[in-house]
């Protein structure tokens, strides 16, 4: 127990044989509960999961109602026990028997927490990656009520992203600013960060069960957070990278993730800004964006004119332009409407 708070972490794991036990093994004393699953890898996750969590539940104090080691098998309506041994379960090992992504394999820890009463929940990758002592950051802004939700941010020292290669870096800048415009969390940095701590009263009400289960489920959870009206903390912390493989495939993931992104982005002007509540921004956006789309195909169409049929391009050149300068400038107020209503929405965390 955290400052009279419960605090559960959830810990995916994929392929993390010789990383996700140090984390089992170094996770801070005043987490109540660790759900750790293993999203059917095909190493020796599963066994190192078993291990570790044998030693941390055995070790543990054992209570009439806590008493036993459950291994779970996703779907599984009840608990397997490992072989009848007595153990208070502070670990507990869930198993899935196909790969899921790292969002599903967040859905269960998360869907474990909501039925445990868990007040925080906080994500630790299986890869060591995620300094358990600095788990303290995030929990505070949530305790102290400032926060629904927060997450790490490698981007705001220049220090903090010196362990993260150019190209990384690059691509991280692009998703971040994408995921500002989709979320309407402006002042928002690097929303890649798997490094969160949420609260059980947005946990309860932000629709995990429809949560992305690509590797975009940061991106897609944010938005969903905006759309019902969390507020969010970004907690400054230093890139870490280790011996651990990336099994991320760039080119499948960008275009993934930008089109959710984008389904993302109109779904949360429906639901915010036309059925939860009104504001002229959603038609700013909508009305700037087509207005963008034809001034662009006009372009092109004075292009082909022009090689064509020799036609001048001034007249329709002219009229694209103006178009292209409306549709822009309709796109800029909605974003600063944005801005201003979300203002209040957000907190960063320095130190």
């Amino acid at each position: 127990m955290y400052r009279d708070h419960t605090v559960g972490v959830v810990v995916p794991a994929y392929n993390e044989a010789g990383f996700v036990g140090e984390v089992i093994d170094t996770m801070p004393d005043y987490v109540d509960r660790m759900y750790v699953i293993d999203d059917c890898s095909t190493d020796d996750t599963w066994a190192e999961i078993q291990e570790y969590a044998a030693k941390v539940n055995g070790s543990a104090p054992e209570t009439e109602s806590d008493s036993e080691t459950f291994s779970f098998r996703e779907g599984s309506p009840e608990p397997l026990t490992d072989g009848g041994t007595a153990f208070a379960d502070r670990v507990v090992p869930i198993q899935h028997e196909e790969n899921q992504g790292v969002g599903g394999a967040l859905k269960t820890g998360y869907r474990r927490a909501l039925e445990d009463e868990v007040d925080i929940t906080a994500v630790m990758g299986g890869d060591g990656q995620m300094d358990p002592d600095i788990l303290d950051r995030f929990l505070d802004p949530i305790v102290e009520g400032d926060a629904d939700y927060t997450k790490g941010n490698r981007l705001l020292y220049r220090e903090f992203r010196e362990g993260m290669s150019k190209w990384r870096f690059f691509g991280n800048s692009i998703l971040t600013f994408l995921t500002k415009i989709a979320s309407g969390y402006w002042k928002m940095m690097d929303p890649q960060n798997g490094y969160t701590a949420i609260s059980q009263y947005a946990l309860e009400n932000v629709g995990i069960e429809n949560m992305y289960e690509y590797y975009g489920y940061c991106n897609d959870l944010l938005v969903k957070l905006n759309a019902k009206g969390m507020r969010i903390a970004d907690v400054a912390m230093p890139a870490v990278y280790g011996d651990e493989e990336s099994s991320i495939k760039y080119s499948a993931y960008i275009r993934k993730v930008s089109g959710m992104l984008l389904a993302n982005f109109l779904w949360r002007l429906k639901v915010k800004y036309l059925i939860l509540d009104f504001h002229p921004l959603a038609f700013f956006y909508v009305f700037g964006a087509l207005t963008t789309l034809v001034s662009l195909l006009g372009a092109g169409w004075s292009v082909y004119a022009k090689f064509a049929w020799g036609d001048s391009l001034f007249v329709r050149g002219s009229l694209s332009l103006m178009l292209f300068m409306t549709g822009s400038l309709f796109m800029l107020f909605a974003m600063l409407f944005d801005m201003q209503v979300n203002e209040s929405k957000e907190v960063q965390i320095r130190e």
